[in-house]
């Protein structure tokens, strides 16, 4: 990011942020006549990437160039059906000949970039690539818009599952003080089912949650170990102010997960990863790290982006209460963020997510259920205490 640090009315307004996470109170309201400085629009650098698949896929530890050029102008199709009518297939056709293109001339190198052990199966998967680019090019010439956006998400799956493909085993180690709790050293994906009361348009929803180890594995693994104990089941929203949505603080005085090995509230460290840092920062914020210019491998862009609560002035307070982020406002800008790096994102609702919008208080979280990646959990504490 470009620009200076964060002003002291600016970091007086993050304060009060952070203690809505914890308390709840809604105070955005009182800032909304007196607004950050405006030259805070000086950090934001090119327009933000908001789409919660692209982020995941720009958040793998890859370094390939020529599948992100395919990639990205699979993404721009997004943008080209905001143009109205059938007006908008001549620019999708544009970045299907350029994705054809960049496929066409780097397959070789993309399949030098997958991991030993995944080549066949990264291989099957650009093949499939390669014809479901020909079948879109079919939609556009037959002028079938409203075929375009299922395809481009089949296409953008086939290309975040080679890019997934070319991880070769966990990149680095965890710090040795964390290395015993619960871990996620990968993706995993859960499903959360809400009831949802008082609403004729809707009863229940399935929010599907990408949660992602390679840049969060304490984080992350803290979240899906309480998952498998089921410490979320039946619990309900408690905090739903169109700024957030909220949960996790279980019944009783305590304010966390109560490990039942030690009778005390287990927290995790504050675990924060920088773009082009091969490992995340542990128990410090950005700002207090000196780091005003990083920008975060998990930034608080996307609708439905979700992150760990905790104590405004305690970094490692964080146990088991989550939120996620429901829309930009003039105090958090996507790329000018002062969430960022300040609270551990680890994932991304990705299927269903503006139904958050419609989510309560008191409405109930029937399930979270774990329906992909538990191998990649370590540690887990579930197995041990039940």
């Amino acid at each position: 990011m470009k620009g200076r640090p964060f002003s002291l009315k600016e970091c007086a307004i993050s304060i009060i942020l952070a203690a809505e996470l914890i308390t709840g109170i809604p105070s955005l309201d009182a800032y909304a006549a007196n607004p950050p400085l405006p030259d805070l629009s000086v950090l934001i650098s090119g327009p933000p990437i908001k789409d919660p698949g692209a982020l995941l896929r720009y958040a793998l530890p890859i370094n390939n160039k020529a599948v992100r050029e395919v990639q990205k102008p699979l993404e721009d199709i997004t943008e080209s059906l905001k143009i109205a009518g059938v007006k908008a297939l001549d620019s999708v056709e544009r970045n299907v000949r350029q994705a054809s293109r960049a496929l066409k001339q780097g397959k070789m190198l993309i399949i030098s970039g997958l991991a030993e052990a995944k080549k066949d199966r990264g291989a099957e998967l650009l093949d499939k690539l390669e014809v479901g680019m020909e079948e879109l090019q079919q939609i556009v010439e037959d002028r079938n818009r409203d075929a375009v956006a299922p395809k481009q998400k089949e296409l953008l799956q086939y290309v975040g599952d080679v890019e997934e493909d070319m991880v070769d085993g966990f990149p680095y180690e965890v710090p040795e003080e964390y290395r015993n709790m619960p871990l996620l050293k990968g993706r995993a994906a859960v499903d959360m089912k809400v009831k949802v009361k008082d609403n004729p348009n809707l009863e229940e929803c399935v929010f599907r949650i990408v949660l992602d180890g390679y840049n969060a594995p304490v984080t992350a693994g803290n979240f899906v170990d309480l998952v498998q104990r089921h410490f979320y089941d039946g619990m309900e929203i408690q905090r739903a102010d169109g700024f957030v949505v909220q949960t996790g603080d279980p019944d009783g005085p305590a304010e966390g997960f109560i490990d039942p090995s030690t009778e005390k509230t287990r927290t995790i460290p504050l675990e924060i990863m920088v773009d082009g840092e091969k490992a995340p920062v542990y128990e410090a914020t950005l700002e207090e790290l000196g780091l005003y210019k990083a920008q975060t491998k998990l930034p608080f862009n996307a609708f439905g982006t979700m992150a760990m609560a905790r104590e405004e002035f305690e970094n490692n307070s964080a146990s088991s209460q989550i939120f996620w982020l429901l829309k930009e406002s003039e105090l958090t800008p996507s790329n000018a963020n002062i969430l960022d790096g300040r609270y551990a994102v680890f994932g991304y609702v990705t299927e269903n997510e503006d139904f958050l919008a419609d989510v309560k208080v008191g409405d109930v979280i029937e399930s979270i259920k774990l329906v992909s990646g538990q191998d990649n959990l370590v540690n887990p504490s579930y197995k041990i205490a039940g």
